[in-house]
């Protein structure tokens, strides 16, 4: 990827907690010839203590915190300089002045925001997630996924997103909003994560 693309173009790898801390640190270690923008969610970070782990074998940044529901979650993780970007969100960490204790907490150690932006959010998260990146003075980058034409239509805004960047629009507040009629044509279907099974043995594992 890094000979197709050159090397002014952001690499992000995903990891998705599936890897041990060990493990971790070798797959970060081994990247770094191509230089990333950041390794996601190595490992499970519930075990913060793995962090220095991967810490000391590798010079890759690291990302972690969207499944992170307060401030406690971050702390360790920033304030022993862990981590490079603390990947909260609003719905998930308290809303928009929690994220703000947040950031604050992770600019004295030079830590960067890369909050999660994922389509399992809303347009309203986005619109939300966007404002505060406007303001977060140490912003890293905001994650962006398209959701669906139906999705939109429900949650009519004003954010647009083009040549990598989002710009807000000029609507009043958070510039999103809800069309109530067209969202009651969507009635809520039950959804799961996806099951998966070690292949050696068919244990539930992690997806």
């Amino acid at each position: 990827m890094r000979s197709a693309v050159g090397p002014d173009i952001h690499l992000l790898h995903d990891v998705h907690h599936r890897l041990t801390p060990i493990e971790a640190g070798r797959l970060g270690k081994s990247l770094e010839p191509f230089n990333l923008f950041w390794m996601e969610d190595a490992t499970p970070a519930e075990n913060q203590e793995a962090f220095k782990l991967i810490r000391q074998h590798t010079t890759t940044p690291l990302a972690v915190g969207e499944i992170f529901n307060s401030i406690w979650d971050c702390k360790d993780l920033i304030e022993n300089q862990l981590i490079d970007f603390i990947r909260t969100t609003v719905v998930h960490a308290g809303g928009i002045t929690q994220l703000r204790r947040i950031a604050d907490l992770a600019s004295l150690y030079q830590v960067r925001t890369g909050c999660h932006g994922a389509t399992d959010l809303s347009p309203a998260c986005m619109g939300a997630a966007l404002h505060f990146d406007m303001w977060v003075p140490n912003f890293g980058i905001q994650e962006y996924m398209r959701h669906t034409e139906e999705t939109d239509a429900v949650f009519p805004h004003s954010y647009s997103f083009a040549n990598g960047m989002l710009h807000p629009g000029e609507a009043p507040g958070h510039g999103v909003d809800i069309d109530e009629t067209l969202a009651a044509k969507y009635p809520y279907q039950r959804a799961y994560l996806p099951v998966n099974r070690l292949q050696h043995d068919g244990t539930l594992w992690n997806w």
